[in-house]
């Protein structure tokens, strides 16, 4: 067994909020990087929405294994205090609109000066250069701009949102990735350096396949839909559906023709392989209307176990549509550990997620639940700065 995380000793200073940056911080502090949160007076916005339900159990979710420190940056005690953290870390991520940690008085140009290997991350919405970089941007509104929204929902409906926070999550994940590649940089040449993520970048390449049905009909007459509901984003795959199963839905998927031909054998339908109309991809795909009744014909009368189990048993992919309770306590992912049991001070027994990446020769960190807001800064100003007492028990209230 290996004796410790790739990152132990890589101290952060994390100025993130909502879930973009938390993210990425929280990727960095369960492969052992010593991560000090920093909020402003009164907590972050994803902390205060604990007013409403179960609303701040994402916080909790993103934050576990991070120390907590507040402190309010528009004043010059908070600003010392920022600035004594910063000299003695590695990395320091933000996820504030372009130009305000300069506003500050702050920015990276400043923060270098005091401590050259410093590695710098930003993500916003649109990124600190070009026509965008002032817009305001929630996952909502780089969905729209990106053409999430465009590609999701069905045809003859109004364009609909991805259900999950697809732009903050992807653009978090690039944020983890640039961390990383910008130190192990710095292990190389010594040089440090400024990494940034846009949320529209972050997300585009996933568009791959509506970016498929677009660029094949350049040129032509054809009408095809920006929206293609549960079927394949390019209309490049049949069958590729959700189909009706007596107690829900399962989603099915061919690949090739041995997908297919399995299919066929498992709903007892051989008199389909000699239909013109499904004779290879092609076919299948110009007839996908048809495809997908004779499926569903077969699916409706069955149970999702039932439909999951005997496709998975021939090598069929497919998956039954879960609700949330059955995704939080599947078995596989409790089994590998990739969600944990926790009991949180503040909202009782929960269960958060462990980081994806397995690390050969390590068990999965055990998450320390996140912290109240502030309860490690006396803790850290001691130790990470060079305030005084009275200075210290200013801040600390």
């Amino acid at each position: 067994m290996m004796s410790h995380f790739p990152l132990q000793g890589v101290v952060v200073v994390d100025l993130t909020q909502i879930y973009n940056g938390p993210y990425a911080t929280y990727l960095l502090a369960l492969a052992g990087a010593t991560v000090i949160k920093i909020e402003p007076p009164g907590g972050e916005s994803l902390r205060r929405r604990g007013v409403v339900g179960g609303a701040a159990l994402p916080f909790a979710m993103l934050n576990g294994g991070k120390k907590s420190l507040c402190l309010d940056l528009k004043s010059e005690l908070g600003k010392r205090a920022l600035l004594d953290l910063v000299a003695g870390a590695d990395v320091l991520v933000e996820n504030f609109a372009p130009g305000a940690m300069d506003r500050l008085g702050l920015g990276y140009e400043y923060l270098k000066t005091l401590n050259p290997r410093l590695i710098y991350a930003a993500s916003s919405g649109y990124g600190s250069t070009g026509p965008y970089r002032k817009y305001p941007a929630m996952d909502l509104t780089v969905q729209a701009i990106a053409g999430v929204m465009e590609t999701t929902g069905f045809p003859d409906r109004p364009p609909v949102k991805a259900g999950p926070a697809i732009c903050d999550f992807f653009a978090g994940i690039h944020l983890h990735a640039a961390i990383l590649t910008a130190l192990y940089d710095r292990e190389r040449s010594g040089e440090a350096r400024r990494v940034e993520v846009a949320m529209q970048d972050a997300v585009f390449a996933s568009l791959g396949s509506s970016f498929g049905l677009w660029w094949g009909s350049q040129g032509t007459k054809s009408d095809l839909p920006p929206r293609t509901g549960n079927r394949h984003g390019g209309m490049a795959e049949a069958p590729y559906n959700v189909y009706p199963a007596t107690d829900g839905w399962v989603a099915i998927i061919c690949v090739g023709e041995l997908h297919w031909k399995k299919l066929v054998a498992v709903m007892d339908r051989p008199d389909l392989l000699a239909d013109p109309r499904f004779a290879d991809l092609k076919s299948r795909v110009a007839n996908v209307d048809a495809v997908d009744e004779a499926v569903s014909a077969w699916t409706r009368t069955r149970t999702k176990k039932a439909i999951f189990d005997e496709l998975i048993a021939n090598g069929v992919p497919s998956a039954p549509v879960r609700n949330l309770d059955e995704v939080v306590h599947d078995e596989n992912m409790h089994a590998r550990g990739a969600l944990q049991y926790q009991d949180h001070p503040e909202y009782g027994r929960i269960i958060v997620q462990q980081t994806p990446i397995r690390f050969d020769g390590l068990e999965p960190m055990t998450i320390a639940p996140s912290h109240k807001l502030g309860e490690d800064a006396r803790e850290v100003l001691t130790s990470r700065t060079k305030l005084g007492a009275e200075e210290i028990d200013q801040i600390c209230g």
